[in-house]
């Protein structure tokens, strides 16, 4: 596996809609390992295939519980409202409060291509519209109500710093 690169804001790819996927390949399951990769190296909870130049329905979140890999996925139910703050590995040093939906559920195919569904509260939740958003073209500050430069960075309970 290997990092990539995360294109950051101004980048035309990143107001583009990604176009879905029509087959999995091995180098798109490679992809998503990379994807991965590179979500962890720098400290994000998920990231969109657009973000890493690539302009195709996939997304990879980890909010704490394990690698979901997505493709081609799409928000099938939501309920409640949430507001909360987000950023974006994408837009560094940039935080925002964002209106989002409680809960979601998410239709999509797994890394090996079967149906999959995925059910989100809280943080989860809020990463899979988050990373959708990035496949539309939409970026978390066109929703936030505020945005504010962060001076410190934001980190978990476990002192780890967290951006999506």
């Amino acid at each position: 596996m290997a990092q990539l690169e995360i294109l950051t804001e101004g980048h035309p790819l990143l107001r583009q809609k990604a176009l879905p996927v029509k087959k999995i390949t091995k180098r798109l399951q490679k992809l998503a390992g990379d994807m991965e990769e590179t979500m962890r190296a720098a400290s994000g909870v998920g990231l969109a295939a657009p973000q890493v130049g690539v302009g195709l329905r996939l997304i990879v979140v980890d909010v704490g519980e394990g690698p979901i890999v997505i493709f081609n996925p799409e928000i099938v139910e939501r309920d409640g409202q949430d507001i909360d703050v987000e950023g974006c590995l994408s837009i560094p040093g940039v935080n925002g409060y964002v209106e989002r939906s409680a809960w979601v559920k998410v239709a999509g195919l797994d890394g090996k291509g079967r149906p999959l569904l995925v059910e989100g509260t809280d943080l989860l939740a809020r990463a899979l519209q988050h990373e959708i958003d990035h496949l539309d073209g939409i970026l978390f500050t066109d929703k936030a109500t505020s945005v504010v430069a962060v001076e410190e960075e934001t980190v978990d309970e476990s002192g780890v710093p967290r951006h999506t």
